[in-house]
């Protein structure tokens, strides 16, 4: 999305959440960390003459999505998600889908298992109430204070990953379930890729419910919503 924009020449901002220390680089202006709720984020969208918003969030950030619902509602600005369509299960595939974190914890075994925990480090704090658990954690940075989780592997990482490599991770580390947020795309679908070749499996988080909005899965379909007047101001 970033890269169209500036092709396109549009004024933009990339807004990264700040929660990875190195986040990827972009041909937009970049600027990282919150806005301060819908009050903080209504304030920046006037002082910084935003005409459009484009919501290209991580499906489970959802309150930055609620956010920006309200905010842009509430300034009649112009708001579009870009979301990538959920995960489908195909034929293969052992799959339980449930309802938050919550869910998932109801939804492992009570004897001890090997999981996957592929949920990135938020929420991690839920499945101490599980301890008789082995959690195979892949993070994007090295944690900066010690897990919640009494029985943790770390492996450092960052995607896109492919079927080869993770068909590998699950068996170097034995696990016996898998743990994911359906997030959707390609860059995260290896590890169920590789668990339906592998038989094991998948407990897979819904999608956390959204206020109703304008959503197109496609950059094409959100430059065409665009069209030039994005160019006056910014985006």
């Amino acid at each position: 999305m970033a890269r169209q924009l500036a092709q396109a020449g549009v004024a933009g901002v990339f807004s990264y959440a700040g929660r990875t220390e190195r986040p990827v680089a972009q041909p937009l202006t970049m600027r990282v960390g919150g806005f301060g709720g819908v009050a903080g984020l209504e304030a920046y969208l006037k002082a910084e003459g935003i005409s459009h918003v484009i919501d290209a969030t991580h499906p489970f950030a959802a309150q930055m999505s609620r956010n920006a619902i309200a905010a842009c509602a509430q300034t009649g600005t112009p708001l579009i998600g870009l979301e990538r369509a959920p995960w489908q299960a195909q034929a293969g595939d052992h799959w339980q889908a449930v309802a938050g974190n919550a869910g998932a914890l109801r939804a492992l075994p009570q004897a001890p298992a090997r999981v996957f925990l592929a949920i990135g480090k938020q929420g991690l704090a839920e499945f101490a109430a599980a301890p008789q658990h082995h959690y195979l954690l892949r993070l994007v940075d090295p944690p900066a204070k010690p897990l919640p989780l009494p029985q943790t592997t770390v492996v450092i990482a960052r995607g896109p990953f492919d079927v080869a490599g993770d068909s590998a991770l699950l068996q170097d580390h034995a696990i016996t379930h898998i743990v994911a947020k359906n997030a959707g795309g390609s860059g995260a679908e290896a590890k169920l890729l590789a668990a339906r070749a592998l038989g094991l499996p998948v407990i897979l988080i819904d999608r956390p419910d959204l206020p109703p909005r304008r959503v197109v899965a496609s950059v094409r379909e959100v430059m065409a919503w665009l069209g030039h007047g994005a160019t006056e101001r910014g985006v």
